[in-house]
């Protein structure tokens, strides 16, 4: 069977009319304030989970390979933070506009990427074709996204109630769509995709299965995690918060230590999270970009202060 064409520019196309249909338009762009989605990824504690979607979206072996052949980010780990959270923020708290000349420079940039495995991994033989426009691949980027980002927020916040969390997953089929994903490419509901994302994580390191942990993504981890500047390693606190959200066959591929101190340690920094969080005040809680959309449906210029913080979050002053 000749390998999958991936995403063409058509199923982009189709995929940002289908996102605009229902949305609310501008100035609130394609969610909009009251969306579950503004709520969760708003907040800066879910980049708390970075590492944890990170090391899940490597353990696919078409991602991993993808980023040691194609991509920056082992020489320059700040700049693959600021491109990445440059497309994606633009798509949850831009304009219209703004959402869709991120979806297409991320759909021009994912089109030339493309090679073979040179291991056998999981289901996938030696010499196996891959493209970062896999259909399949970028729906599982987007559901370890999800899942961390709602997972990561209910460790600080109050949990989402059952119809909140179903809005929430609605809105992430939405935003599939900017990533050229149609309707029958993700569960149609909250309750298929958690039943979907454990069969996946279950058959992990599988013959069967469609993740594993291969040479690339070690490397990746390694180059991202350890061989960095002092200033950029996470600390002993965080990779303990990510070995306690991932399965212990990814913990151990990814030579992540968890035993009872860990165990101790995250139940002290998540009653801490749980305590404090909710009273810091919104300019430190809430990420720049969302900060810059609540200043655009105000009719307000951003602030110094807010372009500051989108410094931090895409490395320039403004969506």
């Amino acid at each position: 069977m000749p390998p999958d064409p991936g995403v063409t520019a058509a199923d982009l196309e189709a995929g940002l009319q289908a996102a605009l249909r229902g949305a609310p338009g501008d100035p609130a762009g394609l969610f909009g304030p009251t969306s579950p989605i503004w709520r969760v990824n708003g907040e800066a504690v879910i980049f708390l989970g970075a590492a944890r979607a990170l090391l899940l979206q490597l353990a696919h072996p078409w991602v991993a390979e993808g980023i040691v052949r194609h991509s920056r980010a082992l020489a320059d780990p700040v700049g693959r933070f600021h491109r990445t959270f440059g497309l994606v923020y633009p798509m949850l708290f831009g304009t219209v506009g703004q959402a869709f000349g991120a979806a297409r420079r991320l759909h021009r940039r994912h089109a030339v990427v493309t090679g073979t495995l040179p291991q056998a991994a999981g289901r996938w033989p030696a010499g196996s074709p891959y493209r970062a426009d896999d259909r399949a691949a970028m729906a599982w980027v987007q559901a370890t996204l999800a899942d961390t980002a709602l997972r990561v927020y209910e460790l600080a916040l109050p949990p989402l109630d059952a119809a909140e969390r179903e809005r929430y997953w609605q809105d992430t089929r939405r935003l599939a769509g900017l990533f050229g994903l149609s309707g029958d490419d993700l569960p149609v509901d909250w309750a298929g995709f958690q039943a979907a994302f454990a069969r996946t994580l279950d058959l992990t390191g599988t013959p069967g299965g469609e993740l594993a942990v291969t040479d690339a993504a070690r490397t990746v981890a390694r180059a991202l995690f350890h061989d960095v500047k002092p200033w950029l390693r996470q600390p002993a606190w965080a990779l303990d918060l990510t070995a306690s959200l991932l399965p212990p066959v990814l913990r151990d591929g990814f030579g992540l230590t968890w035993d009872a101190a860990s165990e101790g340690r995250v139940a002290r920094l998540t009653g801490r999270l749980a305590r404090l969080y909710s009273r810091l005040p919104r300019a430190v809680r809430q990420v720049g970009p969302w900060q810059e959309a609540q200043a655009r449906l105000a009719g307000r210029a951003p602030s110094w202060a807010v372009r500051a913080n989108n410094r931090i979050w895409l490395g320039r002053d403004l969506l």
